[in-house]
């Protein structure tokens, strides 16, 4: 059968969305491979008999986010012998501090500080706030977890034992997405469990872990001196991403807890939820900006999606649902058996909305340099750095 021009020209324009389609399949199944051998190497492995040295634990807090109290409470209850919380804040009047005072009051028996920073020189004040939580740690592991983080009683056993080995340097977790309320929480936290731990997953099975996550990151006191200090994240947005990559590039090996923790979807409604997405979009576009091209190749069921609307046929038809079958296949063994979510099997069904939602604020990642975070607007820079967005004075002030 003769093909003419058009129809040439039709299989060229359609070629890129076949080559992600075929591309995304091919970046599910090997998700799907490192998935399962994560955690048949978590099930098999022998229990480490681990010593169990001081934790310093460093939770910088701005703001009573939704359930902050039961979140922070998670911290008191650890089984772990030897550990102390430092709080930081900017000011006294944070509504964080009245939550902090009565849990440290409700469980004297567990050493903790309040620390008033005062504004932060730095672009950014969690690493301000990280920083003097440092000088005032005692031990020599510190763990940094986010406000909207919640853990087990075992948290800081398993975070002990993953520095056994003196070439350790950093450590991280996975994590699975707690929901809130409503549609929009929920879909995060559903992307958060089998779409955004897929790629840690398939970075630490290629090459292992160059980076760290935010909700729960963790450096000896030798290594973070290697790497600079916080001090030297000043300008960073994603200081997570940099501690990681630095403590690897200094040579030390960078590991990862497989025993997932809890990250809270606070951000609540359409329009918070699509910012939160997007100012993480972006800050990946401008911390590594090859990679967050290649990212493109993770969205196959989106891609799957668009070729059989573009060319309606049975060969687009056939790889739009082998494509959905793997991405749900790689749902099951990453949100459900490796992170233990038992929410995101009830929502699978909103896998496709969720895929779609995390495409269009990748694309969206591209366009713009300006983020908001924690209502403060911010101008993003080459390299992962960013500076404050100071408005501009009326000529009459």
């Amino acid at each position: 059968m003769a093909y003419g021009v058009s129809d040439l020209l039709y299989f060229i324009l359609l070629s890129p969305f076949l080559a992600a389609s075929a591309g995304g399949l091919v970046y599910y199944l090997l998700a799907i491979v490192a998935t399962r051998k994560l955690y048949k190497t978590r099930e098999t492995a022998e229990p480490e008999i681990a010593a169990e040295p001081a934790i310093s634990l460093l939770k910088p807090l701005r703001g009573a986010d939704p359930d902050l109290e039961l979140h922070l409470e998670s911290f008191f209850l650890q089984g772990y012998p030897s550990f102390e919380i430092l709080f930081a804040v900017r000011r006294a009047d944070d509504p964080a501090v009245a939550v902090a005072e009565r849990l440290m009051a409700r469980y004297p028996q567990a050493p903790a500080r309040l620390i008033l920073t005062g504004e932060p020189p730095y672009a950014n004040a969690k690493v301000y706030s990280m920083e003097k939580m440092a000088e005032a740690a005692s031990a020599d592991i510190l763990v940094i977890t986010d406000s909207d983080t919640s853990v087990d009683k075992d948290y800081l056993r398993h975070v002990a034992a993953a520095f056994a080995p003196e070439r350790v340097g950093a450590a991280t977790n996975l994590y699975r997405g707690a929901p809130g309320a409503d549609l929009w929480s929920k879909l995060e936290a559903l992307g958060m469990s089998t779409e955004f731990m897929a790629g840690v997953v398939v970075a630490n099975h290629l090459e292992g872990m160059k980076f760290t996550l935010g909700p729960s990151m963790a450096v000896r006191r030798d290594c973070l001196r290697a790497i600079g200090g916080f001090a030297a994240m000043a300008d960073y947005l994603a200081d997570d991403f940099v501690l990681g990559q630095w403590a690897s590039e200094a040579g030390y090996e960078v590991a990862l807890l497989s025993r997932p923790i809890n990250h809270h979807a606070t951000a609540l409604g359409f329009t918070s939820s699509f910012k939160h997405r997007l100012r993480w979009n972006r800050s990946s576009r401008f911390s590594r900006p090859a990679g967050y091209v290649g990212q493109g190749f993770t969205y196959g069921l989106p891609w799957a999606l668009l070729l059989f609307l573009a060319a309606p046929f049975w060969w687009s038809g056939s790889l739009l649902l082998a494509v959905a079958a793997a991405r749900l296949w790689l749902a099951c063994e990453l949100g459900l058996r490796l992170l233990g979510d038992r929410e995101a099997l009830r929502r699978f069904w909103l896998v496709p909305l969720q895929d779609l939602l995390s495409f269009a604020t990748w694309i969206g990642g591209f366009v713009g340099r300006k983020i908001l975070w924690r209502n403060e607007r911010y101008r993003l820079l080459e390299g992962g750095k960013f500076e404050p967005v100071i408005p501009r004075r009326s000529k009459h002030s």
